[in-house]
C-alpha cells in the first residue's frame, strides 16, 4: 500500500469520477443498443460519451481548490537562471549629421 495522502479538494473530488463515470456511459450506450437497436446504436450515441468527458473536465477545471494536498517530498521543479545582461548602449555623443 501507498503512504501517500489523498487529496479531498473539490477539483480532485470531481477528477477522480471521471473513471467511474466513463464505464457507466459506456455501459448505458451499450445497453440502449440492445434494448433499442436502431436510432440508439451505438454508432449514433458515442458522442455523448465525449460529452461525460468534457461536462466532467470542465467541472473540475472550475471547482476551486481549497484544501489542495501536494504530494509531499517532491522538489518543486528548478527555476533556470536569467541569463546575463549586456551592458546598455551609450548615448553620450551625438553620430555625426544628426542634429546639427
Amino acid at each position: 500500500m501507498s503512504n501517500s495522502t489523498r487529496c479531498s479538494c473539490p477539483r480532485c473530488s470531481i477528477r477522480s469520477l471521471m473513471g467511474p463515470v466513463v464505464v457507466t456511459t459506456i455501459g448505458i450506450l451499450f445497453l440502449l443498443s440492445e434494448i433499442r437497436g436502431g436510432y440508439f446504436g451505438i454508432g449514433r450515441t458515442y458522442p455523448v460519451l465525449f460529452i461525460v468527458i468534457g461536462a466532467i473536465l470542465l467541472g473540475s477545471a472550475l471547482a476551486p481548490m481549497d484544501g489542495h494536498a501536494e504530494t509531499p517530498g517532491v522538489p518543486p521543479p528548478p527555476v533556470a537562471p536569467l541569463p546575463p545582461q549586456a551592458a546598455p548602449p551609450s548615448y553620450s555623443g551625438s553620430p555625426a549629421g544628426q542634429g546639427q
